[in-house]
């Protein structure tokens, strides 16, 4: 049987920073917590990475490179109600995977020049493709809305999906890392976002999303 080669030292240093930033906040966890952890020296830690923003800025390239992908729209045919439960799905899965960037962020944005950068375009890029989605909606006769309503429901989308972890934490920050509760916050946070588009929703677009709702709330109970 074939063995898997070892993981270089750069990849399993980007593994558990991620996790340690994850579970104790990015302010909380410096270059010597890192290299503890590791159990390498400070200085095989420089070695590949010059500093902490260095680590915060290769893993934000592999989340930057993740949520492009989960960016891109169905080529060659209009999106549906399904398309876009899927989408807050992988979404909501992709922000909890790096959730320290949601949770840390005013911090992050404050001192990174590259994050606040990249940050904004990453949000124009989420409200762009939420418009799409509730213009697709609209042409195909599954939603009644005006361009004033959708770019409001847009924007909702986005900045709920945002701060959605955020206000989780704040709501019971001892269950935080308990993995059914963040189950259920995170299923919580796709209904609480596509519930901004529920009331605009007509025909069998709309029974749909009510049949979805009600599966959903039933598993929250």
């Amino acid at each position: 049987m074939l063995q898997k080669a070892p993981r270089r030292t750069r990849e399993r240093i980007l593994e558990l920073s991620l996790r340690l930033f994850n579970e104790f906040g990015e302010p909380n966890i410096t270059t010597t917590v890192i290299a503890e952890e590791m159990n390498i020296s400070p200085g095989n830690l420089y070695y590949h990475f010059r500093n902490k923003d260095d680590i915060v800025n290769s893993i934000f390239s592999q989340f930057e490179a993740e949520i492009e992908r989960i960016l891109t729209v169905p080529d060659g045919r209009r999106s549906n109600i399904e398309d876009v439960w899927l989408y807050l799905h992988l979404m909501f899965e992709l922000i909890w995977r790096y959730r320290f960037f949601y949770r840390d962020l005013n911090d992050l944005l404050s001192r990174n020049r590259k994050l606040e950068l990249h940050f904004k375009q990453i949000l124009a890029h989420k409200i762009k493709v939420a418009k799409q989605l509730c213009e697709d909606l609209r042409t195909e006769q599954s939603m009644e809305a005006s361009d004033v309503a959708i770019d409001a429901m847009a924007t909702n989308m986005v900045v709920v999906a945002t701060y959605w972890l955020s206000y989780e934490y704040v709501r019971n920050p001892r269950k935080y890392t308990e993995q059914q509760s963040m189950a259920d916050a995170l299923a919580r946070g796709c209904y609480q976002v596509l519930s901004q588009i529920g009331p605009y929703l007509r025909g069998e677009t709309s029974v749909l999303f009510q049949k979805l709702s009600e599966e959903y709330l039933k598993k929250l109970k």
